[in-house]
C-alpha cells in the first residue's frame, strides 16, 4: 500500500470513529495507531505507542494548565462573574444596548480569570440572557452575544490554549499570554461597538414605553407635594451615591488580583509562568474562603472539593486529546505529510502572507467538525514549520490560530459554544446560531487587522521578561 493511501485511509477512518460519536481523544489516537501500524508495522506502532503518551505529557510546563483550570474553578464559585457584571450593568445600562454591552465586559472580566469559554458562556448565559430577554432583546441576539463573546475566554490571559500552542510550539508562555490580551481587547470592543450601533436597533421598545409611562406618573405624583428643586436634587445626588458604593466592587477587585498576579508576575519577571499560575490558584482559594465566610467552614470546603473534582475532570481530558493528537500528529510526520506540504506551500506563486491567510482560513471549516482543542493540536505541528519558513513569528502565528479556531466555536454546523448556550437558557441552537452570524462579520474585520499589522499582537510580548 503506498503512503498516500495509508494517509487517505488513516484520516476517513478518524472521520468515522468522530461520527460514531466516539470521544475524540480516543478516535484520534486510534486513527493514528493504526496508521502507523499501516506505514510502519506492528513493532514500530507498539514502541510509539508506548512512548508518545509519556514523552509528550511529562512536560514541567503542563503543569501550568490545572493551575488555571482550578483559579477558573474557584472564580466561578467565589461569584466573580455575577459580581463583575453587576458593576458593569451600572455604569452601561443607559448606554445604547446596555445590558448587552454589560454582558460583553463581563465576559471580558472573567475570561481574565477563567481561562475557559465553555464556562465563561455557561457562566454569563444564565447570568445575563434572561435579564436581555426581559429588556425586549430578541432571543436570538441574547444568546448571540453570550456565545461570541464567551470566545473571549479562549484568548485573554489565561488560556489553556495558548499554553498548549507555547509548549506544542516551543515558545515563551509568558509571552504568549501576554500576546493574547490586545486581540481579546479588541475583539470585545468590536462586539461593544456593533451592540450599540447596530445590535440596540433590534430591542424591542415595549418596556421602554412602560418605563415612560411610569416616569410620567411619577413626575405627576411628585408635582403635586411641595418640595422646593434643589432638595429635590441633593435627594436625588444623595441617594444616588449608595448605590454606587453598595455595588459589587470586591468582584473587580478580585479580577484585578487574580490578572496581576498572573499577567503582572511574568511580566516583571517575579514569577515563573507556573509560579504565576500556582500562586494565582492560591489566590482564587483565599478569595472563594472570604466571599463564603457567612456560610461557614464547611460550605468553603465542598465549594473546594467540587472545584478540585471539575478541574480533575476537565484536565484529564485535556491531556487524553493532547495524548490522542500526539499519536496522530507522530504518524504525520512518519507519513511525511508534514513535509510534504510545506514544500507544496513554499512553491506557491503567492506572497507568503496570502499562503499564511489561506491556510488560516482552512481552521474555520475544520472548526465545524473537530473540537477545538483537536484542531489546534493537529495543526500546530503543519503550520509553524511553514510559519518558520516565511520568516512569520510564532507568537503572532499563534494567536492567528487561536483567532480562528474562536470563530469555529461558533460557526454552523458543531459551534460549540452554541450549544453550551443553548443547553444553559433552553433556546434552539439554530436561533443562537442566527444570532451568532452577524457578530461574525465583526470577528472577521478583527482577524484581518491582527493578520495585516502584527505589531498589534506583539508589542507586550516584547515588553515581557522572557
Amino acid at each position: 500500500m503506498q503512503i498516500w493511501q495509508v494517509v487517505v485511509l488513516t484520516i476517513l477512518l478518524m472521520l468515522v470513529l468522530l461520527a460514531t460519536r466516539m470521544p475524540v481523544a480516543f478516535s484520534l489516537g486510534a486513527a493514528g495507531g493504526v496508521g502507523l501500524v499501516l506505514l510502519q508495522g506492528t513493532d514500530y506502532a507498539t514502541r510509539t505507542l508506548g512512548s508518545v503518551p509519556f514523552s509528550t505529557t511529562a512536560t514541567f510546563t503542563l503543569t501550568i494548565i490545572p493551575m488555571f483550570v482550578l483559579m477558573g474553578m474557584l472564580a466561578v464559585r467565589a461569584n466573580i462573574a455575577e459580581n463583575v457584571f453587576a458593576v458593569a450593568h451600572h455604569f452601561v445600562r443607559r448606554a445604547p444596548g446596555g445590558l448587552g454591552v454589560a454582558t460583553v465586559m463581563a465576559c471580558a472580566g472573567f475570561s481574565a480569570v477563567s481561562g475557559s469559554s465553555i464556562g465563561t458562556a455557561a457562566t454569563m448565559a444564565k447570568l445575563s440572557v434572561e435579564q436581555m430577554r426581559q429588556k425586549g432583546y430578541p432571543p436570538a441576539l441574547a444568546t448571540g452575544i453570550v456565545a461570541v463573546a464567551g470566545t473571549l475566554g479562549v484568548m485573554i490571559p489565561p488560556s489553556t490554549f495558548l499554553v498548549l500552542y507555547a509548549v506544542m510550539a516551543s515558545e515563551s508562555v509568558a509571552q504568549m499570554l501576554a500576546a493574547g490580551i490586545v486581540p481579546g481587547l479588541l475583539s470585545a470592543l468590536g462586539y461593544v461597538v456593533y451592540i450599540m450601533v447596530a445590535g440596540q436597533r433590534q430591542v424591542s421598545r415595549d418596556h421602554e414605553d412602560l418605563d415612560g409611562a411610569i416616569g410620567e406618573a411619577r413626575s405627576e405624583l411628585q408635582d403635586k407635594k411641595i418640595v422646593g428643586r434643589q432638595r429635590a436634587a441633593s435627594d436625588t445626588v444623595t441617594a444616588s451615591r449608595p448605590r454606587v458604593r453598595s455595588l459589587p466592587w470586591r468582584g473587580v477587585a478580585h479580577v484585578a488580583i487574580l490578572f496581576l498576579i498572573v499577567i503582572g508576575g511574568m511580566y516583571t519577571g517575579l514569577f515563573t509562568s507556573t509560579e504565576s499560575a500556582a500562586i494565582g490558584a492560591l489566590a482564587a482559594l483565599v478569595i472563594l474562603a472570604v466571599e463564603n465566610r457567612r456560610q461557614g467552614l464547611r460550605a468553603t470546603i465542598r465549594h473546594f472539593r467540587d472545584a478540585l473534582l471539575d478541574t480533575a475532570q476537565a484536565t484529564s481530558m485535556v491531556f487524553f486529546v493532547v495524548i490522542g493528537s500526539a499519536i496522530l500528529s507522530t504518524f504525520f510526520v512518519a507519513a511525511g505529510v508534514t513535509q510534504a506540504i510545506t514544500e507544496w506551500v513554499g512553491e506557491l506563486p503567492l506572497p507568503p502572507l496570502a499562503v499564511m491567510a489561506i491556510l488560516l482560513v482552512c481552521l474555520v471549516p475544520l472548526g465545524m467538525f473537530l473540537e477545538s482543542m483537536s484542531i489546534l493540536i493537529i495543526t500546530v505541528p503543519i503550520l509553524v514549520p511553514i510559519a518558520a519558513e516565511f520568516g512569520f513569528s510564532g507568537i503572532w502565528l499563534g494567536i492567528m490560530i487561536v483567532k480562528f479556531i474562536e470563530i469555529g466555536m461558533v460557526t454552523p454546523p458543531v459551534g460549540i459554544l452554541t450549544f453550551v448556550v443553548s443547553g444553559a437558557t433552553g433556546v434552539k441552537p439554530e436561533t443562537v446560531f442566527r444570532g451568532v452570524m452577524p457578530l461574525l462579520g465583526i470577528e472577521a474585520v478583527t482577524t484581518t487587522l491582527l493578520l495585516l499589522f502584527p505589531a498589534l499582537t506583539l508589542f507586550l510580548p516584547s515588553l515581557v521578561a522572557v
